[in-house]
């Protein structure tokens, strides 16, 4: 496999492991965010400072970073779901959430301001990154069908009645969001170690707004339709690099097309599981056979 694959493969892999704990707060507890990218910088400088400036091993400051992002999601989870702010203005809470974050980053000493952090060790290869994409799968699989997991879609499919029914609609966001910060915290980490430069300019609104496009797109209620998602969202820069102003252009067009012709995104409510790939196959040879018979 070329350097080049890999290094695709790499940040869709990284992309995916973000979208996936966005995928378990936006399609299964129901709120909006337009700030993970606050989460995906405070992973990859807090990885950044504990690899370069203090010596740590990479694998414990990939956790480390993932737990620091976990930790600051409350700093504005506490409030804001306190307060039972609805979608919309929860939205424009972590939209600020994010600027603030950025303009915090930029000021900081240890952070080297705009100037960044340069020379890290691209630790992120692709089998490290690999098995940190499917634990991270693994565990919000785990999440999302136990007891928490289908309180969490009850909450986003009426969450006057799931309060009703005596469930506590600030411990289920708020456990949602710390989950999607801590792995958006450990995608950034990875980012970090593979791009191997950071400024907090790399973390804005936009890379927020393609996550948030990456769920909305591969479905609201499924797991496996976001990481897909992600991953062709990951590989449109690379198709479009001829083009690379098209890009932009790619993403409204995708995202138009799936609202028009899917609006419960590609997957909708299901998962792609290997049984069902499975019965695909099957299905799929038992057509070839009858028409080969046929004929």
């Amino acid at each position: 496999m070329s350097y080049y694959v890999q290094g695709v493969l790499i940040m869709a892999m990284i992309n995916a492991i973000s979208v996936v704990g966005l995928s378990v707060f936006t399609g299964f507890t129901g709120l909006m965010s337009l700030g993970h990218a606050a989460f995906i910088a405070i992973g990859a400088y807090t990885a950044a400072i504990l690899t370069k400036l203090y010596g740590f091993p990479f694998v414990p400051s990939v956790v480390l970073a993932g737990i620091m992002a976990g930790m600051v999601s409350l700093v504005i989870g506490i409030p804001t779901l306190r307060a039972k702010l609805r979608s919309d203005y929860f939205t424009i809470a972590t939209l600020g959430f994010g600027e603030a974050m950025r303009v915090l980053l930029e000021n900081l000493p240890i952070t080297q301001g705009a100037r960044g952090l340069p020379g890290l060790t691209p630790y992120s290869t692709l089998p490290v990154v690999f098995i940190f994409f499917v634990l991270v799968t693994f565990v919000a699989k785990n999440f999302v069908f136990s007891r928490y997991g289908r309180m969490a879609i009850a909450v986003r499919e009426d969450f006057v009645a799931a309060e009703m029914a005596g469930i506590n609609l600030f411990n289920v966001r708020l456990r949602s969001l710390f989950f999607s910060a801590v792995c958006a915290g450990i995608g950034g980490a990875f980012q970090a170690h593979y791009i191997t430069y950071i400024q907090p300019n790399m973390f804005t609104n936009v890379q927020s707004t393609l996550l948030t496009a990456s769920v909305v797109a591969g479905g609201m209620g499924s797991l496996t339709g976001p990481i897909i998602a992600a991953l062709v969202f990951a590989a449109i820069p690379e198709v479009l690099r001829v083009a690379n102003m098209w890009r932009l252009v790619a993403y409204g067009g995708i995202l138009v097309a799936i609202m028009v012709f899917r609006p419960q995104g590609i997957f909708g409510y299901k998962e792609l599981t290997f049984k069902g790939i499975y019965r695909g196959y099957k299905h799929l040879a038992a057509k070839v056979t009858g028409q080969g018979g046929a004929k």
